[in-house]
C-alpha cells in the first residue's frame, strides 16, 4: 500500500532523483534475473520468453518494445520439470520448420496447461464412474483417470524412459532420440497405470494440434501464426465483399479477442 507524503519543494527534487535511480535499478535487476513469465528452462527460452524482447537497453520506462504476456503462466503443472518435458514433446509433434514456428513458439504448452487446469482436464462433462473395463468401441474410453492425471503420469514416464534408455532427461535428448521415445508411447510399448501409452500419446497429439490452431483467446496459436501458416482468416465477422470472388483471397487473420479492443 502506498502512502501520500507531503514534502516541501526543497526535498522534492531529491525524492524524484532517488525514485528514478531506484526504478532504474529495479528494471535492470528484473531483466538480468530473467524472472519474466516463461523463464529460462531446458536448452533455451520457453514460452513467453522465446522470440520476445521485453525491454531494450535504455533505462527509460517509456521506451519499451514488447510488454510481457502475463497470461502465459503455468496453472496446472506445478513442477517446471514436467512442463519442460511437455514443451519439448509438443515441439517434436509440431516442430519448427521452413513453414513457420513450432509448438513452443506458438505457445502450445501454455494452451495445454490451461486446458488441463479446466473442465477438459478434469473430465467434468464425462461419466467417470465404474466399473472400468474394456467394452465396445462405441462406449468410449474406460478409465478412472481424468485427462490431467493421464498427462501427469505420461509426461513423467516420458522422462523415466528417456533417462533409462539414453541416460539423459527428455529435454536434453537429440531430436531423433526424442522421436524414438515418443514412438514407444505411440506404439503402446510403455506400461502406464489404468491407461495405455497409446491413449496418452493420442491425447498429447490432439492437444498439441488444437493448441497450434485454436483461437489465441484460449492460450495457443501465439500471434495467430498457426493460422498464417494455413492462410486461415480466423474469426472474420463476414465475407460479404469477398464471397463472389473466384480467386483465393489472402486475409490477415482476426482473433475473437480482437473484437474486445
Amino acid at each position: 500500500m502506498r502512502c501520500l507524503v507531503v514534502v516541501d519543494d526543497k526535498d522534492k527534487n531529491k525524492n524524484v532523483d532517488a525514485n528514478q535511480e531506484e526504478d532504474s535499478g529495479r528494471r535492470k535487476f528484473l531483466k538480468n534475473a530473467g524472472v519474466f513469465t516463461g523463464g529460462v528452462v531446458g536448452a533455451g527460452f520457453l514460452g513467453g520468453v522465446i522470440g520476445h524482447n521485453w525491454w531494450d537497453d535504455s533505462d527509460s520506462a517509456t521506451e519499451t518494445k514488447t510488454s510481457p504476456d502475463f497470461s502465459e503462466a503455468r496453472i496446472f503443472f506445478n513442477r517446471r520439470e514436467d512442463f519442460n518435458v511437455l514443451s519439448w514433446a509438443t515441439e517434436r509433434i509440431f516442430p519448427e520448420d521452413d513453414n513457420g514456428p513450432g509448438a513452443i513458439l506458438l505457445g502450445v504448452p501454455y494452451f495445454i496447461d490451461k486446458q488441463l487446469a479446466g473442465s477438459w482436464g478434469k473430465n467434468a462433462d464425462d461419466y467417470m464412474l465404474g466399473p472400468f473395463k474394456d467394452g465396445e468401441q462405441t462406449q468410449g474410453f474406460q478409465s478412472p483417470l481424468n485427462r490431467g492425471e493421464i498427462f501427469i503420469q505420461g509426461i513423467r514416464e516420458i522422462n523415466k524412459v528417456s533417462n533409462k534408455k539414453f541416460k539423459a532427461s527428455f529435454p536434453e535428448l537429440e531430436e531423433d532420440q526424442q522421436n524414438e521415445v515418443l514412438m514407444m508411447f505411440e506404439n503402446g510399448e510403455v506400461d502406464l497405470k489404468n491407461v495405455s501409452s497409446t491413449r496418452f500419446f493420442g491425447l498429447l497429439r490432439q492437444a498439441t494440434l488444437e493448441g497450434a490452431y485454436a483461437d489465441p483467446l484460449y492460450g495457443g496459436n501465439r500471434n495467430m501464426d498457426g493460422w498464417r501458416m494455413k492462410e486461415f482468416p480466423g474469426a472474420q465477422s463476414a465475407y460479404i465483399n469477398e464471397i463472389e470472388e473466384e480467386e483465393f483471397i489472402k486475409m490477415d487473420p482476426i482473433s475473437l479477442s480482437d473484437y474486445n479492443k
